[in-house]
């Protein structure tokens, strides 16, 4: 049955993960999303559920791990923090090229390099460009809640099996670390080797009997095979680009500006939009929650209707570019952003928001 209970968007992920059905997890601490793998260590699924958890020896174990188990058609995952996922890159590119279900964890922390602990959104080009080799796109969730890194836990998989692509949920270091009630969902038993089979007939599950045996690989020697390869990932790309952008509105009909955020510094938007209003400026807000696909088409309704944009990151500017593009210079786009783990307070958006009217 649902459970309400107060834990923080870390915990929140491994117990959707446990309540979900998973067949593994293979990850390796990194701040600030160490508590992944604590709790999954603390609840000790394998137990009750049958479900696998293992600390990898590095980052690069971890996600050839998750390439194992999704190459046999287990529903499994794995977490990190933001240079840790640049060590999963070669890795999540091999599983897109395999057209591997999987669901990956980010919680992201400052850079370049090591960086700091603090909380960022600077991973927003990694993940939503495609931060390995090769075109390939990842489906992104940007959760704004603890509710929402439990409830994505579940959509990501979902959608990962739908279209047999690697999907992630890019969370900040803010969202995985504070702490709100949450709805975890029911118990859901981990399927049987027969409905896998059934479920996942491009899957390596060591039953050949009565059916030509899977191989499961990236690698494609033959140019022309290569290209129709590609073209057959476009084609899957583009229908994800039609049937799965997710996003909120919260007071644009009437607004002359718009604020586009998403993850944390969404619910900081959302405060400044409402001291902006309560000052007289018509603001409003528009959350993508999938990343991507982007909801370009969202953001392109309001290009003629409103006066201006500010793009919300904890960043130096990297949503912003896909916000320009949409737009097409047809309404003035600006960036506001911290860096360096510091988050804005609700007032220094309000004097951006001014500062875009003049």
């Amino acid at each position: 049955m649902e459970e309400v209970v107060l834990m923080k968007g870390n915990e929140a992920i491994a117990h959707a993960a446990v309540r979900c059905g998973a067949d593994g997890y293979f990850g390796y601490p990194i701040t600030p999303q160490s508590e992944i793998l604590e709790t999954l260590a603390d609840l000790k699924p394998w137990e009750t559920t049958g479900m696998v958890v293992l600390q990898a020896e590095s980052e690069v174990a971890a996600i050839n791990m998750v390439y194992g188990g999704a190459g046999s058609g287990k529903m499994v995952m794995t977490s990190s923090s933001s240079p840790g996922i640049s060590l999963k890159q070669e890795g999540i590119s091999y599983l897109a090229g395999a057209e591997l279900p999987c669901l990956i964890v980010n919680v992201m922390r400052g850079g370049p390099g090591l960086g700091t602990i603090q909380p960022s959104q600077a991973d927003y080009f990694q993940t939503v460009k495609g931060g390995g080799h090769g075109d390939y796109r990842l489906i992104a969730l940007a959760p704004a809640s603890v509710q929402e890194m439990a409830d994505f836990v579940e959509l990501g998989f979902e959608l990962a099996f739908k279209y047999r692509n690697p999907a992630i949920i890019l969370a900040d270091g803010v969202v995985g670390q504070m702490m709100e009630k949450v709805v975890l969902p029911a118990q859901r038993s981990r399927r049987k080797e027969e409905e896998l089979i059934a479920q996942c007939p491009w899957a390596s599950t060591g039953r050949t009997k009565g059916r030509k045996p899977n191989i499961i690989t990236s690698l494609e020697l033959q140019p022309d095979a290569m290209e129709q390869n590609n073209l057959r990932f476009q084609a899957k790309y583009k229908l994800i680009e039609e049937n799965e952008v997710r996003y909120e509105e919260i007071n644009c009909e009437d607004a002359d500006y718009l604020i586009v955020a998403f993850g944390s510094m969404a619910r900081i938007g959302q405060k400044a939009m409402e001291i902006a209003r309560e000052s007289g400026i018509k603001a409003g807000i528009l959350r993508p929650i999938t990343l991507w696909p982007f909801p370009t088409k969202a953001i392109v309704r309001y290009a003629n209707r409103v006066k201006g944009m500010l793009s919300l990151e904890l960043n130096a500017g990297q949503m912003i570019e896909d916000i320009r593009l949409a737009v097409n210079g047809k309404v003035k786009v600006e960036h506001f952003g911290r860096l360096g783990g510091i988050v804005p307070d609700p007032d220094e958006i309000v004097t951006a928001i001014k500062k875009l009217m003049s």
